[in-house]
This record gives C-alpha cells, structure tokens and sequence, in this order.
C-alpha cells in the first residue's frame, strides 16, 4: 500500500488560508476557534500535517514533464506539442520568453517550494506528533525541495533561493542566486537529509514510496555529476551506494530490463525514487498517445527519432556504422542491443495485448495485410510521425484510456553504476574492474552475451559510456539534461531529426525529415527567465542574448 492511498485527494496545505477569513466573526482575533481549522490551529492537527506532507509529495513532479521532456532532446519528436508543453517549440528553436512553457514550469517549481516552505515554517506548531516522526516528515519535505531548485537551475541557471515562505510583496523584491550558491544550498540538505532518512529496508511496507537515504545520496551523485567538475565526490558517492549497502539501503539491478518497468514488479530492487501513483484513483494517461493506434492508441503525440533508434550497438558491441558491425540497413533491427525491442516499437515488432494475445505491427506504408492500416506511417494524421512508436512503460493492467497507476521511476541504481563509469572514466580511472561492475553488468542485464561486446575495450570511453546511458534511459527524461552538460546539444540538436527509411531515398538515403532543429550555443543551454515574471519584479535579471 502507499503510504498516502487512502489521502488520493489531497488537501492544500494552503487550505487553511481560506479559513483565516472566517474568523472575521470572533472578537478577538488571537482566539482559534474550536469547532474548525484557523490558521492558528491548523497545524494541531496530525492528520493535517500528513495531508500537508502528502501535497508535497504531490508536487514533486508530473507525468508529463518525466515523459515530453524526451522531446526536447534528439531521442523523440512531438508534432502536437502546444499541449504537452511546447517541446517543439523548443527543439525547433522558435520560441521567445513569452513562451507558456517558460511561466507554467518557473511557476509549477515554485509552488512546490513554496508548500515545502509553508510545511517547514509550520509544523513544528504540532506538539502531538512523535518528535523523530516529525524530524523525517522535514527531512522528506526538505529532499523535494532541493529537488525542485534542481530543476530550477538545470533550466535557467541563476534562481532565486527562497527558504522561507515570503509574502506577495517580498517576491516582488527577490533577486536571482548564484547557481554555484544553490547548488551548495542542495548538496547540503541533501547531505543533511540522508543523515535523518530512513534506507529504503527500514521503511514498512505501507510506507513503500517514501523518500529515502539512498536517495538523498544519489540524487546528491546526480547533481554533483551535472556540475562536471566535481567528478571525486560523484565517484566517493557511488562507491559508498554501491559497497555500503547495509547502511544506505539494499539496491540491485534487476534481472531482466524490461521488469523494470513493469507494473508486476513495481518497487523493485532497482527502484531508488519514484512518482507515486494508486490504480484507479491516482493515474497518468499520457500512455494513450504513445502506443500503436490498433493497440488503442487515440494518436500519436511523440515519438522515438531514427537517432535515438541509431545509438542501439549490434549484439558484438560495434556501432552500426563502425567497420565490422555486421548491420544490414535493409534490416535494421536485426542482431542489435535488446533494449531496442525493449523500448520502441519498429516495423515487423511484436505487440502483446493486454489480454495476452499478440499483433505484428506494420508500420511502413503499404505493408499492413488489413486494409484500415492504422499503424502505418502517413506524412499527416494520427500515426507516428518517425515511423516508430513506444514501449517502454506500457502497461497492460492499465484502465481503459491507457490509464495507469504504474509508478514512474524518476532515479533507479542503473544510474548510480553509469554515474560511477562516467566519473571514473573523467578521473583517468576506468579499468576492466570498473567496466565490468557497471556498464558490463548493465550490459549482461539487457541480454548481450557476445564476449566482444561485454570484455573491456581500453581507450577513451567516453562516448560509449555516454551512448549507454542514452540507451539505457530512453524515454526516462534524462537525455535532455545530458546532452546540455555535455555542451553537446549544438551538434545533436541542430539540422534534421529523422524517422524510418520509408522517405524519398534521394532525400536523406530515405531517412524521413521530421523536424529542423535550431539550437544556439550562445542563448540556448539555459532558458530564458518568463517575461511576465521580469514584469512583475524589476530586480530580476534576463538570461544572456534574450
């Protein structure tokens, strides 16, 4: 059970604001009333202070910003995106500050800090609840919200760091942080909260879902890692994940790939943070504009590019495009990484229905045997745009609609082993043993078992530790945040992003254009701040060339 099933409906922690006015009626305005909530006595309340708890936990993040923001980088293409957040506007590179996108995540991360702030500044008015209890509702409260400025830097670099609640007239007077200066702000609660945390082994099970220490330290891992200079703390973090295991909590990978992520196997060994959702009361459906029309799908609103199809290496280990690959590009998806099959759906793949039969899924044009040929890719209409659909986190106990109360996996152990390889291979320290505890087990996981892709290669790993995570990640919502601390997104995001060889082969050798992407080194790797927060508060500064 979830530790807030039975609260689905969650309450305001501001709620209680709306309450103040009826006190209008008491002549003294210092009395609580005794027959309902005030903002004097709210907090009294145990049972608020865990609906209050539960609203943060709410807005730690959505199932449509974990999803769409993979089209906002090489690995996925969105022809519908006004409502999924504009991602291509974004990727196309016409976009000005006036963008919605901009005020709607500014405000959304905001809001979440602001009821971390309310919960934090209050609830130490509650003298009925058990005082370590209390101590780990903060901790927990605390870990969100440096996981908002988080994202809050990732996009505009510089934010205002707010660790109070403040009024509507101080907000119109703050001014923008160091990034440096957050990032401390974040690494320090984070070390402060993981040393309050429970492991995830200490935690009932009604209270699976929580957040927990191993989670504090990874995270931490994740942000030192975006920082691209600290890459002995990233390394010292992962090591003590990955050998400490009785004091930071029990992780593993799991057996095989595609179990991750399936509904059967939810809060698997794997699973460090997620987004918590109850079937049938607490749902994301964002699923019904993944999947191939004749599985139900309504539409398709994104989907895999031909790039991200590319990154998938042969079953030897070899690019596709490296001299003794073995590829064939009359048929491409032969003999390649299985996370491929695992992830996206090509021409001639398997689909299982939620009732246990199977369909062929025909997606080049003029090859499906029925006539209403929904699956097949048309240059306009509901199909795919690429020529590709998703796999990855279907789920078939689902409601009608595709409505899943799956729990989406926002920080999973894989990532501390590929944070480890990545830190270990930036300090000069890769070696075979290195290798063979991260991205060869990740490897041997996903099933290759060809000693020539699964031994150490020696050299420069850089791209292929980089490839791997591309891989191993497609469609989690990571690729955006690598490909911009890379500093890698001018080559990536910029020209043609492509979909299936069912174009013109004049064109392209008959790879489809489906979008022209535009990324700007000197304006693009940070947002611009919304304009119409500039124009409610002057002290706040734009980003450059804006």
């Amino acid at each position: 059970m979830l530790f807030y099933m039975v609260k689905i409906i969650f309450k305001s922690v501001l709620s209680f604001m709306v309450l103040v006015g009826l006190l209008t009626s008491c002549k003294k305005m210092d009395l609580a009333p005794t027959d309902r909530f005030s903002e004097l006595n709210f907090w009294e309340s145990s049972e608020n202070v865990n609906n209050a708890l539960n609203n943060v936990y709410n807005r730690m993040y959505t199932s449509q910003l974990f999803f769409y923001n993979e089209a906002l980088s090489d690995n996925a293409y969105t022809r519908l995106g006004i409502s999924a957040g504009f991602p291509d506007a974004i990727s196309s590179g016409s976009f000005t500050p006036t963008l919605a996108r901009f005020q709607d995540e500014w405000s959304y991360y905001y809001t979440g800090i602001k009821a971390a702030n309310v919960f934090l500044d209050n609830v130490d008015k509650n003298t009925t609840l058990d005082p370590a209890l209390k101590n780990r509702m903060k901790a927990e409260v605390r870990f969100i919200r440096a996981f908002h400025y988080f994202k809050l830097t990732n996009w505009w670099g510089d934010v205002p760091l707010l660790t109070h609640d403040i009024t509507p007239d101080e907000s119109k007077a703050v001014t923008r942080t160091p990034k440096a200066d957050v990032v401390k702000f974040i690494t320090d609660e984070l070390d402060a909260v993981a040393a309050i945390l429970p492991t995830n082994t200490q935690y009932a099970a009604a209270d699976r879902g929580r957040i927990t220490k191993g989670a504090a330290k990874a995270l931490k891992a994740r942000v030192l890692l975006y920082q691209g200079n600290r890459m002995a703390e990233v390394a010292a973090i992962c090591e003590d994940l990955m050998n400490n295991q009785s004091a930071n909590g029990s992780y593993s990978l799991v057996t095989k790939y595609e179990d991750v992520f399936s509904p059967s196997n939810e809060y698997n060994s794997e699973v460090m943070l997620d987004i918590q959702y109850v079937p049938n009361l607490r749902t994301w459906g964002e699923y019904i504009d993944f999947a191939p029309l004749s599985a139900g799908a309504r539409g398709n609103n994104m989907a895999p590019t031909q790039e991200l199809v590319n990154s998938y290496v042969m079953l030897n280990g070899k690019k596709i495009n490296e001299a003794g690959s073995g590829f064939d590009e009359n048929n491409p998806y032969t003999g390649r990484d299985p996370r491929l099959a695992a992830t996206i759906i090509y021409h001639g793949a398997t689909w299982r229905n939620a009732n246990g039969t199977n369909q062929t899924i025909y997606i080049k044009p003029g090859s499906d045997p029925d006539a209403s040929a929904k699956n097949e890719y048309k240059a306009s209409g509901q199909g795919t745009a690429t020529g590709y659909y998703w796999k990855k986190y279907y789920d078939p106990t689902a409601t009608a609609g595709f409505n899943s109360g799956l729990n989406l996996i926002l920080i999973r152990y894989a990532e501390v082993l590929l944070m480890y390889a990545e830190a270990k291979n930036a300090l000069g320290q890769m070696d075979a043993s290195v290798w063979d505890k991260t991205i060869g087990a990740l490897r041997r996981r996903a099933g290759f078992t060809d000693p020539a892709a699964l031994a150490f290669p020696g050299g420069d790993l850089t791209e292929i530790i980089r490839n791997e995570r591309r891989t191993e990640f497609a469609m989690e919502g990571l690729r955006i945040d690598d490909i911009r601390r890379w500093k890698i997104a001018e080559q990536v995001m910029n020209g043609w992003a492509h979909g299936a060889r069912f174009g013109d082969p004049s064109v392209d050798n008959g790879y489809l254009r489906v979008q022209q992407r535009v990324f700007d080194p000197s304006r693009h790797y940070l947002w611009p701040l919304p304009a119409s927060e500039l124009a409610k508060n002057t002290n706040l500064s734009q980003n450059p060339n804006y």
